[in-house]
């Protein structure tokens, strides 16, 4: 009786791992957080290895998931193996002995092969399977830290990590309006923009790659040293993952600079890894079926503290998705007071089991985002609000991909105008300063706001604003300014500014550049026009043209039209200084309204603005340039100019 209880356990342990493992591998999707995962690989592999049963489905049996991208595939000339992994610093002392070994980053990001012959990139394709990859050479053509061509003319073969950083991650998801439409984490975002089937969208999504192994150089002898092929990768021109050389005594010395490094760290990292520096005694070991035993992976102990459920907050969003937060008893995390998590949907609500007033237990995913690991009680009591808390409104719960949301159907969802609105007038749309989201809600309360272009009709309701709470003469006539110097704009903020769905500000500048400003000409684009500009896909181009469709939307523009005038923001100026170049800017700003305004004028002149100095930049803006600030530091290290403002006027 215990043994088919126990085997039933293991065919729905199977059945949730492989759903989250399509979901992760195979369609850039989050169903399942990561420390959920282990735990419930951990308790299915100790199932198996109590029964002695391996089910044939099993995920302890089979490395990676299935492909299910149109890229073309081809079959690894060795199974490229997952590593066994511990949280325990005794496991990995005890592993390294008396051996010289080396202890780097386990990047969250994607594997990628690279092959070279002749000294040029050949040919690149990710992990997929482990038998199987996808092919996305052109794509790696454009990775940070890729080189096209080496010195070494023999064939070469390594591993490494494509990753997305968090700078990168977060000015992605800013140019997304809807929240749900965001990317969870880094990990996701480098998956999508790896296996793009256009490279265009893999170059403005800034993937990065940095080297971790070397599989084969000719005949080249390395001394028996994975040291010395690391050093050698960086002698081709690769960025290699950082590294350091340990014995069992100094592994902890180590590893506890490597944690406390983490906050620091604008890459994405979750754990470390240790491999034999001796290449002859690590091959001599051999495989299991499923791990190399040269290596080995260390997931970081995560620190968590067991706090109480008070409330789970339902955040409406633009386009009606009630999004759950949890608010829990505030605990320490990491160094800092955590009281809030994301639930994300409502699949991994009712997973926890969650109820009000249970005893959960909290930590920070890689040492960063806050996240439920488990509910001690698991009440299951807390139950779906049956009404929008933004309208009143009835909500509906949606199931796709078998994810379940929560979403407000009412089309006239305060709320839904709201976020709108909020989007028309930030700071890369229209730029209206002093419309908050706290003041739009008060102008919608007292119904002077009921459309975008309402907001060019406020001057009409003076007497209303001026007797507001909070509100004055002088706050009147700073937002009747702000209206009007937003009324000459540059067509993609405009276009940006309409909230089509899935359409950011990089996405709206390639439309503005490729079919110019005429709002006409932008409105009545066709699937065919959309997607032959680089960086615009099918989906893209669908969302904006059915956006189009709607007659209300076109109104909505026709309107705003009625007070805004465009210029063309699709001629940039190649022929300067700075064409060319690229550039990060840090610190506060002076000659420029803001550093998006400094960021636009690079633009303009065709040069290049990313959030994170590497060896591909070529100039970094900061008005103190003698600060002792991490930006300052790694430009110094790589011998990258630092310019202040004027430093940079008298450039170009």
């Amino acid at each position: 009786m215990e043994e088919a209880s126990e085997k039933k356990r293991m065919q729905e342990l199977i059945s949730l791992l492989n759903r989250a493992s399509r979901a992760y591998y195979g369609e850039s999707e989050e169903i399942m957080d990561n420390f959920t995962y282990d735990r419930l690989y951990d308790e299915l592999e100790a199932l198996e290895k109590k029964t002695g049963i391996q089910l044939s489905d099993s995920p302890t049996a089979r490395v990676g998931y299935e492909i299910i991208s149109s890229l073309p595939k081809v079959t690894h000339d060795a199974p490229m193996l997952s590593l066994d992994k511990t949280k325990d610093r005794e496991v990995l002392k005890s592993f390294i002995g008396d051996r010289k070994s080396l202890l780097s980053w386990k990047m969250d990001g994607l594997t990628i092969v690279l092959t070279y012959r002749d000294g040029a990139l050949f040919r690149a394709v990710t992990r997929g399977n482990g038998t199987e990859g996808e092919v996305i050479t052109a794509n790696a053509r454009v990775f940070k830290g890729v080189p096209l061509t080496i010195p070494e003319k023999a064939e070469v073969i390594l591993r490494g990590e494509a990753y997305i950083t968090y700078t990168d991650f977060e000015r992605i998801n800013r140019e997304i309006p809807e929240a749900e439409a965001r990317y969870k984490n880094p990990r996701n975002l480098c998956s999508g923009s790896v296996r793009q089937l256009n490279s265009a969208v893999t170059a403005e999504r800034n993937v990065r790659f940095k080297a971790f192994t070397l599989v084969k150089a000719g005949e080249l002898d390395f001394d028996n040293s994975v040291e010395n092929q690391m050093k050698w990768l960086a002698d081709q021109g690769f960025d290699v993952v950082e590294y350091r050389a340990v014995t069992a005594d100094s592994l902890d010395g180590v590893m506890d600079e490597f944690a406390r490094r983490i906050p620091e760290n604008d890459f994405p990292s979750d754990g470390l890894v240790i491999i034999y520096d001796d290449i002859a005694y690590g091959r001599s070991l051999g495989r299991t079926a499923k791990f190399p035993r040269n290596a080995l992976a260390f997931k970081w102990a995560d620190e968590e503290s067991e706090t109480v459920l008070r409330e789970v907050e339902w955040s409406p969003s633009r386009t009606g998705l009630l999004n759950p937060v949890a608010i829990f008893d505030p605990v320490e995390l990491e160094g800092s007071t955590v009281s809030r998590a994301s639930l994300h949907n409502v699949s991994i609500l009712r997973q926890l089991q969650l109820g009000l007033g249970d005893r959960i237990k909290v930590y920070k995913a890689n040492m960063i985002i806050p996240q439920i690991s488990e509910n001690l009680t698991k009440s299951g009591n807390l139950p779906l609000p049956a009404v929008c808390p933004a309208c009143g409104g009835e909500t509906t719960l949606m199931e796709e991909n078998e994810v379940q949301t929560l979403i407000c159907g009412n089309p006239d969802c305060p709320a839904k105008a709201i976020k709108s609105f909020a989007l028309f007038v930030s700071r890369d749309a229209m730029n209206i300063e002093g419309l908050s989201e706290s003041t739009l809600e008060k102008f919608i309360a007292h119904g002077l706001i009921h459309s975008r272009a309402d907001i060019y009709r406020l001057a009409e309701h003076r007497e209303t604003i001026v007797n507001l709470e909070g509100f004055g003469e002088k706050s009147f006539t700073r937002l009747m300014a702000a209206i009007e110097a937003s009324k000459k704009t540059d067509a993609a903020r405009l276009l940006y500014s309409m909230g089509i769905p899935g359409i950011g500000l990089a996405g709206a500048k390639l439309i503005v550049r490729a079919l110019g400003s005429d709002p006409e000409k932008l409105s009545r684009a066709t699937t065919e026009e959309l997607t032959a500009i680089e960086g615009i896909g099918e989906v893209l181009a669908a969302s904006y043209t059915g956006w189009w469709a709607d007659e209300k939307n076109r109104e909505s523009f026709e309107e705003v039209l009625s007070f805004v005038e465009p210029a063309d923001s699709s001629i940039q100026n190649t022929d300067t200084a700075i064409s060319g170049k690229t550039f990060v800017i840090t610190g506060s700003v002076t000659h420029f309204a803001n550093r998006s305004a400094l960021k636009e004028y690079i633009e303009e002149r065709g040069g290049k603005v990313t959030g994170s100095v590497t060896g591909n930049t070529d100039y970094l803006i900061n008005n103190d340039v003698t600060s002792g600030s991490a930006k300052n530091k790694k430009a110094r290290e790589l011998g990258i100019a630092i310019l202040s403002e004027e430093d940079f006027l008298a450039l170009t």
